[in-house]
């Protein structure tokens, strides 16, 4: 079975994507932190944190829009990943609900574009490997059921990590 066409996997830096949305993996009080989080607010401008005020933070699995203001892409959505505790405190689903929040979002703006970095996967210690086939699972199931977003992009920081992803999307092609 071929690859869908309809996700890729790209390794770099994810503000300079060219794409209708990117998604942040933010904190709850989507003022900015480190990893992804803070070089999209670096990349995005002062502009962002204004408009992230007014939003009165995002709880954890959830899922909130702004504009892109210095980036290239014309959205940022923001969620907010799951904290790994071992994996029986409901990270699993958190964790899905962010990729399922995100897409929703980005279909109600008509992005046909978008990009995920790997949510979690950093300070939040969720495991690399479980949090690839989680993405990928989540995002290949809405994609299953929806048109829009026509392109879904996880893009990694690292070749590492997106050898996890092509093993996740070859995983679910198989299954």
């Amino acid at each position: 079975m071929d690859a869908n066409p309809r996700i890729q996997v790209h390794t770099g830096d994810i503000t300079k994507l060219a794409v209708d949305a990117i998604v942040n993996a933010a904190n709850s009080s989507l003022l900015g932190g480190g990893g992804v989080d803070g070089a999209i607010h670096r990349a995005a401008g002062r502009e962002l944190e204004f408009e992230c005020r007014m939003l009165n933070g995002c709880k954890v699995g959830e899922a909130k829009i702004t504009k892109g203001y210095k980036l290239p892409a014309r959205y940022i959505i923001h969620t907010v990943g799951p904290f790994w505790q071992g994996g029986g405190k409901g990270e699993a689903e958190l964790l899905a609900s962010c990729y399922r929040r995100s897409l929703e979002l980005a279909r109600a703006h008509d992005c046909l574009t978008m990009a995920f970095p790997a949510i979690s996967t950093g300070i939040y210690r969720y495991p690399k490997h479980e949090a690839a086939e989680i993405a990928v699972g989540t995002v290949s199931h809405f994609l299953a059921l929806h048109a829009m977003p026509e392109t879904v992009i996880f893009c990694c920081f690292d070749q590492a990590m997106a050898e996890l992803y092509q093993q996740a999307i070859a995983y679910i092609l198989e299954g």
